[in-house]
């Protein structure tokens, strides 16, 4: 019988570990996208100019700390302590904000506690070297399944949030749910991460240093790409930034934002699990493709909240974000393909890069005229991003 994406996950232990800790970081990501921003604007107080800010420091710091955590990977190959340590810091940030809630407990939770891109690029990079015996076509589908997958607890877990806060559960709820997640996830770590000792085989310590690795990643060939990445992330960060502040009525009763987010991404799934069959097709074009279906999504986000119309926008938005989400990390991975923890430190620089792009255009937007040209400079960024890709490499391919 062929071997299939899922076929391989569920027969492999090491990926079965890995689609469950991803399921778990979609459940923990999905519980915190339709209401930080309106915690930060509306509950604490920090305007919209001031979340513009905690977003991009925010970003800061959990960029730096998984490209420090990647290269670690790839100098020790101890990948299991970094994945511990990750999963320690989300339960100490929950845990602030479960019994110490107020305002500089949430700035110092979601700046410094909750480095969701550590983990994420570790299970990448982890997913990488557990799928290195298979064919490359089938290692790019476990890779989108495993994405895929990230995506399917936002299905339920959203819509779950949706009814509860309809009924008056407290939006800082989502802490003590996050201190949960977070302790499940590091027992998994302890209990069924390979060990270095296990993985010898297949993961070698790389031998360079910081300097070296942080070098080879500021080339300006891959700088150059890291950039335009970013810019094509850009714009799902300011659909999360502006989809809770736009669906949710100001006094903070209602649960359209977590339901529409919910099936947005339970969309996503099948899209994306219908990626491979497209990957006959130039990789980049269909970034591009993606792109300019997903501005469509966000563009009509703020212009049709409260309108039966919003609906629609489902379908472009899943659409668009089942490219945009899952090619990227092929494209990066692929950069740096013999070191997969700093290749997957890649994403956190692609997601500093869009995350501040984004945090640019939602304080111009906004401070200018308001949440809907936001919205529009949001998708200019994103195209131009996805056309400075299309751009670069049609270039090198010509010199070559």
């Amino acid at each position: 019988m062929a071997q299939t994406p899922f076929r391989a996950i569920l027969t492999n232990p090491a990926l079965r570990m890995i689609t469950a800790l991803m399921m778990l970081q979609g459940a923990l990501v999905c519980s915190f996208g339709p209401y930080v921003s309106v915690l930060a604007v509306r509950s604490f107080g920090l305007g919209n100019q001031g979340f513009a800010s905690m977003l991009v420091l925010a970003t800061l710091v959990s960029v730096t700390s998984a490209l420090y955590a990647g290269i670690r990977a790839d100098q020790t190959a101890n990948r299991r302590s970094i994945a511990l340590w990750a999963a320690l810091l989300v339960i100490t940030g929950a845990a602030v904000m479960t019994f110490l809630p107020s305002t500089p407990s949430f700035i110092l939770a979601q700046v410094l506690l909750f480095p969701a891109n550590t983990l994420f690029g570790q299970l990448f990079a982890q997913a990488r070297l557990a799928a290195s015996h298979y064919d490359p076509a089938l290692r790019d589908g476990i890779q989108t399944t495993i994405r895929a997958l990230f995506a399917l607890p936002f299905l339920a877990v959203l819509p779950l949030w949706s009814v509860a806060i309809d009924h008056g559960t407290p939006m800082l709820t989502i802490y003590p749910v996050a201190l949960t997640l977070g302790v499940v996830m590091f027992g998994l770590i302890w209990a069924f991460w390979p060990s270095k000792a296990a993985m010898a085989g297949r993961d070698a310590p790389s031998g360079l240093t910081i300097r070296a690795a942080l070098a080879e990643v500021a080339a300006p060939r891959l700088a150059l790409r890291i950039l335009a990445l970013g810019a094509v992330s850009a714009g799902g960060t300011v659909y999360w930034s502006l989809m809770g502040l736009v669906l949710t009525p100001s006094n903070g009763v209602g649960g359209t934002a977590a339901l529409y987010a919910g099936l947005v991404a339970g969309l996503e799934v099948p899209f994306m699990l219908a990626v491979p069959l497209v990957l006959s097709i130039n990789r980049n074009l269909l970034i591009l493709i993606g792109t300019c279906v997903y501005t469509i999504h966000l563009v009509g986000l703020p212009l049709l909240a409260g309108s039966p119309w919003l609906w629609v926008l489902l379908i472009p938005g899943a659409a668009g974000g089942a490219l945009t989400l899952t090619l990227p990390l092929a494209y990066l991975q692929d950069a740096l393909a013999s070191r997969p923890g700093t290749g997957a430190a890649l994403m956190a620089l692609m997601k500093v890069a869009g995350d501040a792009m984004a945090a640019g255009t939602f304080a111009l937007g906004t401070a200018l005229s308001g949440y809907a040209l936001a919205a529009v400079l949001g998708a200019s960024v994103t195209v131009i991003g996805a056309v400075v890709l299309v751009v670069a490499d049609r270039k090198e391919a010509g010199a070559r």
